[in-house]
C-alpha cells in the first residue's frame, strides 16, 4: 500500500505514513522475543525448501510492530531484493527484526516508471523480490499493481503474504455493517469536486471507507453531511498504536465536533454507513429542494446532492434542475 494520498493526500492507506513503526507496545518483536506486553512470539520455524521464484506482496504493520506475520519475516529475510516506498521507514522495520538493510531499493508513485523495469530485471534473472509499503498491505492506494502487471505480462509468478490493512481494521472497529463495503480512498481536496465525487457514490448500498488528512477532515465531514445526510459514521485515528481512538456519531455530529476541536493528531480513516431508508419524496419536495440548492450550487452539484438525499435517479434530478435554471433565466 502506498504512501497515502498519492493524488490527494500525504499519508498512507495503512495510516502509518512516514513516521515509521510504533514501538511503544513492542520493543522487540523478532521471532521468540519479548513483545513488550509480557507475551512472546513463537519461534519462526525455518522452511526446509527455498521460496518459489517471483514477486511477493508482503503486508507490514500499520502501527504496532508486533502485528507482522512470521511468514512475512521469513520472506523478507530470504528475498534478494526488497522494494519499498521509503527506505528509511522500511529500514527501521528491518532493524527491529535483525534483517539486513542492504537489499532495499526504492519503489513508489514517482519513480515507478523507471524503477519497475529495473525490478523486473532482478525477477527475470531468477531473484526473489519482496514488495512492501510504508505500512499495511501493498496494492491498496499505491503503484504496486503496475509491478504486478509487468510480472503477469512477463510470466513472473506473483505471491501474496497477507496481513495488516487499515481498511479491514477500520471496518472491524467502526461497528457498521460489513456484509458489503466499498473502499473509496481519498476524496478530492477541493469542495466543489469533492461534493460531485461524493454524489457519484452516494447511492452505493454499502458501508464506505475513506482516507482523509486530519487538516481536511472537518470540511470533508461537512460535505458528506450535505451529500449523504446524517448517516452513522466513525472516525478512527492511530489504529493499533498507543493513542488509538474510534469516535462514533452521525456525520453532522462528527463534522460539528471536529470543526470545534480542530484537526485530530495522527492518521485518519473514516467509515460511513450506507444510505438511510427514506420515504419516497414528492415531485414538489424535489423541486423545492433543487430551487434551494441552485441559489448557491451549480446544476450538476445540486442534482447530485438531491439524488443523494432523495434516492431519485441523478439524471432525473439533473434534468429537473436544468428546467428550473432555464425558468429562472427567462
Amino acid at each position: 500500500m502506498a504512501r497515502a494520498g498519492k493524488k490527494h493526500g500525504t499519508h498512507s492507506q495503512s495510516n502509518a505514513g512516514k513516521r515509521g513503526i510504533e514501538t511503544s507496545a513492542s520493543r522487540s518483536v523478532d521471532a521468540g522475543r519479548d513483545t513488550g506486553d509480557g507475551s512472546r512470539l513463537p519461534e519462526a520455524s525455518k522452511p526446509q525448501q527455498g521460496l518459489a521464484r517471483g514477486l511477493y506482496i508482503v503486508a507490514t504493520p500499520i502501527g504496532n510492530a508486533a502485528d507482522i506475520t512470521i511468514r512475512a519475516l521469513d520472506i523478507l529475510r530470504r528475498a534478494d531484493i526488497i522494494a519499498c516506498e521509503d527506505t528509511r521507514v522500511t529500514g527501521k522495520l528491518l532493524h527491529l527484526h535483525g534483517i539486513p538493510h542492504g537489499k532495499l531499493i526504492s519503489y513508489h508513485e514517482h519513480n515507478a516508471p523507471k524503477a519497475g523495469p529495473r525490478i523486473m530485471e532482478h525477477l527475470n534473472s531468477g531473484e526473489i523480490v519482496a514488495l512492501v509499503s510504508d505500512a499495511g498491505t501493498p496494492m491498496i492506494n499505491d503503484p504496486g499493481y503496475r509491478l504486478a502487471e509487468l510480472c503477469r505480462a512477463g510470466g513472473i509468478a506473483v505471491h501474496a503474504a497477507p496481513g495488516p490493512s487499515a481498511v479491514t481494521n477500520a471496518l472491524v472497529l467502526a461497528g457498521l455493517p460489513t456484509d458489503r463495503f466499498m473502499y473509496a480512498g481519498f476524496p478530492p481536496p477541493k469542495q466543489g469536486k469533492r461534493r460531485t465525487w461524493l454524489g457519484d457514490i452516494a447511492a452505493v448500498n454499502a458501508t464506505l471507507v475513506f482516507l482523509e488528512s486530519p487538516q481536511r477532515l472537518a470540511a470533508a465531514l461537512a460535505d458528506m453531511t450535505a451529500v449523504f445526510g446524517p448517516r452513522p459514521a466513525c472516525v478512527l485515528r492511530e489504529m493499533t498504536k498507543m493513542f488509538e481512538e474510534a469516535r462514533h456519531g452521525t456525520l453532522d455530529e462528527l463534522a460539528a465536533f471536529y470543526e470545534t476541536a480542530g484537526p485530530p493528531k495522527g492518521e485518519v480513516t473514516l467509515v460511513v454507513g450506507g444510505p438511510l431508508a427514506a420515504d419516497e419524496p414528492s415531485a414538489d419536495d424535489v423541486d423545492d429542494r433543487l430551487r434551494e440548492l441552485l441559489r448557491t450550487e451549480s446544476v450538476r452539484e445540486a442534482a447530485a446532492q438531491v439524488a443523494a438525499e432523495t434516492g431519485i435517479a441523478r439524471r432525473d434530478a439533473y434534468n429537473m434542475a436544468l428546467v428550473i435554471k432555464a425558468e429562472e433565466n427567462e
